[in-house]
């Protein structure tokens, strides 16, 4: 299979920055994003509380209340406009007429606030995949895959205006891959796997969001990438192997773009950046304001060149200050609100400002690293040299690798002693894959847990 895109939308890192994309989006109720401007993406979820048709009309409330408390604040500080992501939890999406009841509530409160401040929001409507509640996944075949898409659609048609996923093709395999440090199994999971789940589900969600009138967003490798950072962080696995497993989830998180998505992409990911550079389009990224989510070494690089700042997701729960998801509101409004003072101020403050997001990270961790935007591009124009997925994952890797044992042997980057073995060790094992998509299946399959898998839900 071939890729669509064979040159960077962005070719100079010094284009590659927070506020501006070259195709900017927008939305219903007036946002551009990309355009020259950074709104804040509230992400919000509910403290322990029992989901299902029986308690509804209490979960609903629930989101009702955390909105307006949250454009409330929003009007008070001024905001030039925001994002609210609905990530919905296995329930919602189980039984979609809990999520779409959500989608319409949030949507009424955002209208309410729209004709009464001018207050500018959208809503990013992203259901949870749960085809990979299967077991083995039934990535085609799943009796989940129709409720799914039930909600998407039903969602859109009540305020759902931008379309998100963090889609699961390739997870049954690349858990283990990453635990074991099985760097071709995990390329294999992105680069096939990924992209041919990518190419069936993106498909049927251009078809919804053309019959509604919706923006595509994207997709996100959080199941792949953020879950490498994690177990890096509790030093499960080499921080070098999750620095390499980011770069890996870049082509199958492309494919969204290819079948359609707009932007913004979504942002628990981290591969926004490349697909900024390849692709043009906005994207959104999370940093030191995810910390009530998980932990990260990408605090300030993070948003080096966001559209959206985003809080990934946090619980309605009581603080001292008022509930969470306001308190958060008011911590990204003001992340905003310096780099959009430097964009009014001139693109000199904008570099100034993001060297300062980048050098404060780059130089401790090899994750870190490969986001500095310069690195972004050098590795973004390895992809998309690629005759095939596979070939641009590989490209794209090995450019990774290069940058960051150039960087630790210049005495640029800290990396412990223990962590340089693996750049050898996986230059090796990732130059040892077949560029030929059946014959790295051929390779690969003999290796899997056979009862994890169906291979056949994949096209193959």
């Amino acid at each position: 299979m071939k890729m669509k895109f064979k040159k960077l939308a962005i070719a100079k890192p010094e284009d590659l920055i927070f506020g501006r994309a070259p195709y900017p989006v927008k939305t219903k109720r007036g946002l551009t994003i990309g355009g020259d401007i950074v709104y804040p993406e509230l992400n919000f979820t509910m403290p322990q509380i029992e989901v299902s048709p029986n308690t509804q009309n209490k979960i609903v409330q629930h989101y009702k209340d955390i909105v307006d408390d949250a454009l409330k604040r929003a009007v008070e500080l001024h905001s030039n406009g925001l994002v609210l992501e609905l990530e919905t939890v296995i329930e919602m999406t189980k039984y979609p007429q809990i999520g779409i009841e959500i989608v319409k509530v949030m949507n009424d409160v955002c209208e309410e606030y729209f004709h009464k401040d001018g207050l500018k929001t959208e809503i990013r409507l992203t259901p949870n995949d749960l085809r990979e509640f299967d077991r083995p996944p039934k990535q085609r075949s799943s009796a989940y895959l129709p409720v799914m898409l039930e909600l998407f659609e039903e969602g859109a048609k009540n305020g759902g205006d931008l379309l998100s996923i963090e889609s699961t093709g390739g997870k049954e395999i690349s858990d283990d891959a990453l635990m074991m440090c099985n760097i071709k199994q995990f390329i294999f999971s992105q680069a096939v796997l990924g992209v041919r789940d990518m190419e069936f589900l993106w498909t049927k969600l251009k078809k919804i969001s053309d019959r509604t009138g919706t923006i595509l967003g994207g997709d996100t490798a959080c199941g792949f990438g953020n879950t490498a950072m994690v177990l890096s962080e509790k030093k499960y696995i080499p921080k070098v192997f999750a620095a390499v497993a980011r770069i890996a989830t870049v082509v199958r998180t492309l494919v969204a773009i290819e079948k359609g998505a707009s932007g913004p992409d979504k942002d628990c990911g981290y591969e926004g950046p490349f697909l900024k550079a390849i692709t043009g389009i906005p994207i959104s990224m999370e940093g030191k304001t995810a910390a009530c989510a998980h932990l990260s070494p990408l605090g300030n690089i993070a948003s080096a060149c966001a559209d959206l700042w985003s809080n990934e997701s946090v619980q309605n729960i009581k603080l001292l200050a008022g509930m969470a998801p306001t308190v958060y509101l008011e911590q990204l409004e003001y992340d905003c609100r310096l780099m959009n003072k430097a964009i009014e101020n001139g693109k000199d403050q904008v570099l100034t400002l993001q060297s300062l997001m980048v050098e404060s990270d780059a130089p401790l961790d090899p994750q870190a690293i490969i986001l500095d935007p310069f690195n972004v591009v050098k590795i973004s124009e390895e992809i998309v040299k690629g005759k095939n997925y596979i070939e641009a994952t590989v490209n794209g890797t090995l450019k990774g690798l290069d940058i960051i044992e150039s960087a630790s042997k210049n005495n640029y980057l800290s990396l412990s002693d223990m962590e340089k073995p693996w750049i050898d060790s996986l230059r090796n094992d990732i130059l040892s894959i077949s560029n030929d998509e059946q014959q790295l299946v051929e390779d690969i399959l003999p290796t899997l847990d056979q009862s994890k898998i169906l291979i056949e839900e994949y096209g193959l």
